[in-house]
């Protein structure tokens, strides 16, 4: 019976776990938060996007990081083996817009709760204490040995620490130490999935925009875009188009967002609305004929930045200023100067070098008995469900395979 070892009780660590054990082995899982799946209960605000319903294809095309990696894992186990696993554990679920799927009670410690039932059923045995580093002998990981001193010897050990977003739930990036230890290589730690700042600073803090497009230029170059909801903050932009935005920008320097407000009118279209509009205020100012299009927070702000006086009478808005007005709705732009911390990114880019770990195993190239799950994995995906995904399927094939079952 193999002797295996998980470090971190997220969800690629506690599907390890559950799987090693019901390969056969006897599992010590370690976590040195008080309870497991601490971050997993605050995702999707709560509710916990567990995965996506889409098809398998779709789940790599979400993964701009390293997904060609992903392939076996996905196909193995697939997004929906992870729906028909939390079922049969007694969470019912549900598909929302964009094959976002969720429990139904809306509840992410439903999910926790779940797994911990899960892997106790299973007989692995938690033990809620730090470990300080994987102890490695002749190239072969042994063992671990924890922050008070103690050894705990093992056949396979699966490092499924996260990485180092949410560093209050625990994920300080520990597993990078451990990898480079055993002589991997760690790629750059950036954060994604993660609010924008921007140069430009409005009095727009909380106005959420929902139906609305945006892309994203570096340079002439567009690297992004997508239709959807964001929202503005004090420091620049946020929300779901946004945060998937960031997963794009890689490199450091400005780019260029550009959103339109109103996506599903042309040009033309636009300009007959703008008219319609003004017919019904014609004798007023130029103030008060935007209340039907736009949200009232950002009347005034269209209104200074397309140049009109906001007192001329609207009938004596001219054409060429009726023009800027469409061009500005259909691109309010917006200058990005970087990305918020690292703290505040859903999910960490970078981690332990894909080209190190067997993709079908999740065991290292360079350690035997090591392997690597989840996040502190060098792959990263956009929102909607997808890196919970890829810490399922990568926790089933690493808990599976050190647990003594192929796969």
């Amino acid at each position: 019976m193999n002797k295996v070892i998980i470090i971190g009780g997220g969800p690629s660590g506690m599907m390890a776990a559950y799987e090693a054990a019901k390969s056969g082995a006897k599992v010590a899982l370690f976590e040195k938060n008080d309870r497991l799946g601490k971050k997993l209960a605050i995702t999707g605000k709560g509710r916990c996007n567990l995965t996506n319903a889409c098809e398998v294809e779709e789940l790599i095309q979400n993964v701009p990081q390293n997904a060609s990696f992903l392939y076996s894992a996905f196909y193995t186990f697939t997004n929906d083996d992870t729906r028909s696993f939390f079922e049969t554990l007694g969470v019912p679920l549900k598909v929302e817009r964009g094959g976002r799927v969720f429990p139904v009670s809306d509840k992410a410690d439903d999910i926790v709760y779940a797994l911990n039932n899960a892997i106790r059923e299973a007989g692995v045995k938690v033990v809620h204490t730090a470990v300080k580093e994987v102890l490695v002998r002749d190239g072969v990981a042994i063992g671990v040995e924890t922050a008070d001193g103690k050894k705990y010897a093992a056949d396979r050990v699966v490092v499924a620490t996260g990485g180092m977003s949410y560093p209050q739930t625990g994920s300080t990036g520990d597993g990078y130490r451990f990898a480079k230890d055993a002589g991997h290589t760690v790629t750059e730690i950036r954060p994604s999935l993660v609010p924008l700042v921007t140069k430009e600073h409005y009095d727009l803090t909380g106005l959420s925009l929902k139906n609305t497009a945006i892309k994203v230029y570096q340079g002439k170059k567009c690297i992004y875009e997508d239709f959807g909801e964001m929202l503005f903050t004090h420091y620049g932009v946020s929300g779901p188009m946004i945060l998937s935005a960031s997963a794009h920008l890689r490199e450091e320097g400005e780019y260029q967002l550009s959103i339109d407000l109103k996506p599903a009118l042309s040009e033309k279209e636009l300009d007959a609305r703008i008219l319609r509009d003004f017919e019904k205020v014609s004798r007023k100012h130029f103030s008060h004929a935007l209340d039907d299009l736009l949200p009232r927070k950002m009347i005034p702000v269209i209104i200074e930045r397309s140049g009109i006086d906001p007192q001329k009478e609207v009938n004596s808005v001219t054409k060429e200023e009726r023009a800027r007005l469409r061009s500005l709705l259909k691109d309010f732009a917006l200058t990005v100067t970087g990305k918020r911390p690292i703290a505040e990114a859903i999910i960490t880019s970078g981690g332990v070098n894909v080209k190190e770990i067997d993709p079908g195993t999740m065991e290292s190239k360079l350690c035997k008995g090591l392997y690597f799950a989840g996040e502190v994995i060098d792959c990263d995906a956009y929102t909607g469900g997808f890196n919970l995904q890829i810490a399922f399927s990568t926790g089933y094939i690493a808990g599976k395979n050190a647990g003594g079952e192929k796969v």
